[in-house]
């Protein structure tokens, strides 16, 4: 992870070397960002309760307060989602995926294919293109990433072996295909197979195991799977 003052190529801190070309670049969704990593809705559920409370006590005063605590923090929570998806860039090139972020001061996470084990697709909301959601990464090697340092773009609790994650991607099933084709490539080995979904729900792209033997692991109701080994 770096600091940087001076941004030569959008979303990275310094120009392309030789040969590496960006494949994607994308910022997170404000709105679905707020729900998923500030959790309004609990908030908002949360304040709900109390201002229940307050009614039935018979505490007008106490009623008010609350709801305007409750309104006047799922703003700020709002407000910092939007300030969050503003100053966030990820990028994904055929050598290595960037994290940029940082509202007062940008800062950069470098992560080579070479050192990403597995990707998990997560879906967070539905949408004609794909649907917005996260692409979590397992980093392997020598790699250490600190969880606060992190935040909010890291797996949820995972405290001693952060995941960082592309959080609230548009259009995350191609997003995530062209994540787990650039690193099968850069690894040079692995496959890319499909599993076709059930009635019950679309398909969902990609996971990746480290594993020399393909297997097929449905993330939601199908999945499209990237089985993709690490180097030995």
């Amino acid at each position: 992870m770096s600091e940087y003052d001076s941004e030569p190529v959008r979303g990275l801190p310094g120009l392309l070397p030789p040969g590496e070309v960006i494949l994607w670049q994308g910022s997170p969704d404000w709105l679905v960002l707020a729900r998923t990593a500030f959790h309004t809705g609990p908030v908002a559920v949360y304040f709900a309760v109390l201002a229940g409370f307050a009614f039935i006590g018979g505490s007008t005063l106490g009623f008010g307060l609350t709801v305007a605590a409750g309104l006047i923090g799922i703003a700020l929570l709002h407000l910092l989602a939007f300030g969050t998806a503003r100053s966030t860039i990820y990028t994904i090139t055929n050598r290595r995926i960037v994290l940029r972020f940082g509202i007062a001061i940008p800062k950069c996470v470098n992560l080579p294919l070479r050192v990403i084990s597995t990707l998990d697709l997560r879906i967070r909301a539905q949408g004609k293109n794909g649907g917005t959601g996260d692409l979590l990464m397992l980093v392997t090697g020598q790699q250490r990433l600190g969880y606060i340092a992190l935040w909010p773009h890291a797996q949820g609790w995972h405290l001693s072996t952060p995941r960082p994650m592309l959080r609230a991607v548009p259009d995350i099933a191609r997003v995530g295909m062209i994540a787990a084709r650039a690193t099968q490539a850069a690894q040079g080995d692995g496959i890319v197979t499909t599993v076709i979904a059930g009635a019950t729900g679309p398909a969902t792209p990609p996971t990746a195991n480290p594993t020399h033997t393909p297997t097929r692991q449905s993330i939601a109701a199908g999945a499209t799977t990237a089985t993709i080994p690490t180097r030995r």
